[in-house]
């Protein structure tokens, strides 16, 4: 990797500089101990002002949804109001310490309890948890809640845990985790979930073995699933349960409650569809809601509302604790400031807005970039392409050639069940203009791609590295600098 911008703090080093006058001191001088300071640990030596203009350009280099245009497929990067962050830093909530008691955090514990009462209503559960951290822990509490529900009443036989192709790629991972055997049912050419298939595997013997369906809807292929309540039936049928992925319910919220729909038990992700800061390995929040077969199985604690009085509990057949606490507090406020900002008109029209934007960006980019699945149909909130550009062009090409155009790349190569696969999701947030620019770029890609395929081949052109070799940096990251 050749660096080919400014210098790193270790080559502008000049010896003897420093950015701190220490006084004199007033008490014996003392050496300090051998190990805790390292003779040839080589610190840069530098000014304030050049350490302060390093570490701003580090953080101009960063893609960020407050910079740029963020189409990360499956994630939902929309933008995250600054008065969320304002609410989650005011003094009472901020300083408030988790240990302290119940008498002391009247108002904390009344913010949880008036969220859960606002998941509630958005999705059709009768309780809700804001314990979990994050949507794959949100995810392995739903499974293990069916695990508990399942154990309680004795059926040690159910083992199977269903889950369609076109599911989140976390999904069967969470299933092993919990004890449970993946069995995978395929989608139709439409991008459904085979019918025939699953009611090969939830008919016959094979019924007294089913342990439930994990199923996203809308799919990772960004389409609603047409016989859902059939499908929730059929497990259902089986004496199985049905875990609903909420991380796509950017399309939905307002407007389809899950909970109704049949779904036993569904996590949301809050740093996605709520607008919380998502990325950069957290905090997030993967809030379960639950129906009447599993509310009681669901960890504490849990806030309630006694006599003008807020407490917390845990329900009578809890699985236990999933993290400390009471979830990732600041993350929480965040959410509740977001849904108490738009409203329940104002949820309802941020998902039809998100929507519409797939929509428009799906035809304005429709010529050569096809979608895979439901080309006959509107996606919800993001759709999947198979691009097939020519001249040996692939979709990493394509997704390396945007960032030289100032954009994130979408999700690439996922759904695994798509060739090529460009999943792009640009949320309810973004302009016209901007998807206009941005469908603008991916036209001058699929020029360039016929013109003149080698600059997609070696790009990015305009980073401070150029492409990598992604596999050698996963197996052997350089996780340190050395100066040559």
């Amino acid at each position: 990797m050749k660096h080919t911008e400014t210098p790193l703090l270790y080559e502008m080093s000049v010896p003897g500089r420093t950015g701190t006058i220490l006084p004199k001191l007033d008490v014996p001088e003392t050496a300090l101990p051998k190990d805790l300071v390292r003779d040839d640990l080589g610190l840069p030596e530098l000014d304030e002002l050049s350490v302060v203009r390093h570490f701003t350009r580090l953080s101009q280099k960063n893609f960020s949804v407050d910079g740029q245009f963020y189409p990360l497929g499956s994630c939902t990067m929309k933008y995250n109001p600054k008065m969320n962050e304002d609410a989650a830093a005011l003094p009472g909530f901020r300083r408030t310490h988790p240990l302290l008691p119940e008498t002391m955090v009247q108002g904390a514990a009344g913010l949880l309890f008036k969220l859960q009462e606002a998941l509630k209503e958005i999705m059709g559960y009768e309780a809700f948890t804001l314990q979990p951290a994050a949507g794959a822990q949100g995810e392995l509490t739903g499974v293990l809640m069916i695990r508990a529900y399942h154990q309680k009443k004795g059926d040690t036989k159910r083992v199977r845990m269903l889950i369609p192709d076109s599911a989140h790629g976390t999904n069967p991972a969470t299933c092993t985790m919990a004890g449970f055997v993946a069995e995978t049912i395929p989608s139709n050419a439409s991008g459904a979930v085979d019918m025939d298939a699953l009611k090969a595997a939830c008919e016959g013997e094979k019924a007294e073995t089913v342990a439930g369906l994990m199923i996203t809807n809308p799919s990772t292929l960004g389409l609603f699933e047409p016989n859902i309540r059939e499908i929730i039936d059929l497990v259902h049928k089986a004496g199985g349960l049905v875990y609903g992925d909420g991380a796509n319910m950017n399309a939905l919220m307002g407007i389809v409650k899950p909970g109704q729909l049949g779904f036993d038990v569904m996590h949301l992700n809050l740093h996605k569809t709520f607008s919380t800061p998502h990325g950069g390995g957290g905090p997030g929040s993967g809030a379960v809601g639950a129906g009447p077969a599993l509310k009681d199985f669901l960890p504490g604690p849990v806030a309630q509302r006694e006599g003008g009085r807020y407490s917390f509990m845990h329900p009578r057949e809890s699985i236990g604790r999933m993290k400390t606490f009471n979830g990732n507090f600041s993350v929480l406020v965040k959410t509740y400031a977001y849904i108490r900002t738009l409203g329940k008109e104002g949820i309802r029209r941020a998902a039809e807005y998100a929507v519409l934007n797939a929509n428009y960006l799906k035809e304005l980019v429709k010529e050569n970039y096809p979608v895979a699945y439901g080309q006959c149909r509107p996606c919800m909130h993001e759709f999947v392409a198979s691009p097939d550009l020519g001249n040996g062009v692939n979709t990493v090409d394509i997704a390396k050639r945007l960032i030289d155009y100032g954009f994130h790349p979408p999700t690439v190569y996922f759904p695994l069940i798509v060739k090529e696969a460009f999943m792009a999701e640009p949320t309810e947030t973004e302009t016209p203009e901007t998807l206009e620019a941005f469908a603008a770029a991916l036209k001058a890609i699929a020029e360039e791609a016929r013109t003149n395929p080698e600059i997609l081949k070696s790009a990015p052109h305009h980073t401070p590295v150029r492409r990598l070799d992604e596999t050698a940096a996963a197996r052997k990251p350089v996780l340190r600098y050395k100066q040559q």
